[in-house]
């Protein structure tokens, strides 16, 4: 029971050792290997350019091209109500903007502040 919770299932152990170990050009596998991989990072580019694309279009929404990750990092432009409103509730800005996204909303996001952003600029992720 202990090594369980200690050590990887077997399946995610063989699955890792694909991406530390992929497959040579030599072997049987290497193109299918290839054109799956090709085909899944296509994909998240893809889906990265959309969800920049749908980002920018909303107003006080500026999102940057996404590299890299699952995640987006967009910049919220909050207006000074909002931010004096925050204040007053001892809150940052941002925590208030995804509050009330939430609760408006029902949309849960990360607010930019835990991240370390620049001072004066807010974000979500």
């Amino acid at each position: 029971m202990l090594s369980v919770r200690l050590c990887p299932p077997v399946s995610g152990q063989a699955a890792m050792d694909v991406v530390v170990n992929p497959p040579q050009p030599n072997e049987e596998s290497y193109e299918q290997f290839m054109r799956e991989k090709e085909a899944v990072l296509g994909n998240l580019a893809q889906k990265a350019r959309v969800t920049e694309e749908l980002f920018n279009q909303v107003p006080g929404i500026q999102c940057n091209p996404l590299q890299g990750a699952m995640y987006a990092f967009p910049r919220i432009f909050i207006p000074p109500r909002a931010v004096e409103k925050a204040k007053e509730l001892q809150m940052e800005p941002d925590m208030f903007y995804c509050m009330q996204l939430l609760e408006e909303m029902g949309i849960c996001v990360v607010p930019g502040s835990g991240f370390g952003q620049r001072e004066g600029t807010y974000h979500f992720r």
